[in-house]
């Protein structure tokens, strides 16, 4: 389980296919290598992946290796990364910690095609303040129904407030500090995003339809 807030943006330093239903990810991080175990689930741009090798850098933090099987790779984007590919990644939930966005299960629902960024404020390099963005996505049809306004989303891992929502389309606002840690400062109009739906609209959607 995760909340999405990502806690650092790895990198891909090679991908090794394993016949044509299996891919080896090798990741880079500044994590802590002696945090990380064996089975260890992290999510990977909002997909969780499990930990099957793992070691520290010489110049510090740690790599990691996730397996990405046929169903992964049919329903997201892991299939087309590459090295160089920058990933949003966050450790596994721990009881106890800080719930700061919403419950995130790493289980990805499809993908959202970005069709407009609009930069909202241009940022101000003198006070400090970044540049603030909108963006504008179109969720699978089967999905818009779960997306509501100020409702959660998860997209690539990032969980953002649901701004607006016109049949299957909905918009986002990513504030300065989210655009400089996440990916999203260079997301632009044609990508495709991760999303996974509020678990709470999935099970609410579920019950009105179970009672007809």
């Amino acid at each position: 389980m995760f909340t999405g807030i990502v806690t650092d943006i790895g990198t891909v330093t090679s991908v090794t296919d394993h016949g044509t239903s299996l891919k080896r990810v090798r990741i880079e991080s500044t994590y802590d290598a002696t945090s990380i175990a064996m089975g260890a689930s992290i999510a990977c741009a909002g997909v969780c992946l499990t930990v099957v090798a793992f070691g520290a850098r010489d110049q510090g933090g740690a790599w990691f290796d996730v397996d990405a099987a046929a169903e992964t790779l049919a329903l997201t984007n892991v299939g087309r990364w590459t090295v160089g590919s920058r990933i949003n990644l966050e450790r596994a939930l721990k009881i106890g910690d800080e719930l700061g966005g919403h419950l995130v299960s790493g289980h990805v629902d499809g993908l959202a095609e970005v069709i407009a960024r609009e930069e909202v404020t241009a940022g101000d390099a003198g006070s400090g303040w970044g540049a603030t963005a909108k963006f504008t996505l179109r969720a699978p049809k089967e999905l818009a129904k779960f997306i509501v306004t100020k409702g959660s989303v998860a997209l690539d891992g990032t969980s953002l407030t649901v701004n607006t929502v016109e049949k299957d389309l909905f918009s986002v606002l990513l504030i300065p500090h989210t655009l400089q840690v996440t990916t999203w400062g260079s997301v632009k109009a044609g990508d495709y995003l991760h999303l996974e739906v509020d678990q709470m609209a999935r099970y609410a959607a579920r019950l009105m339809e179970a009672r007809g």
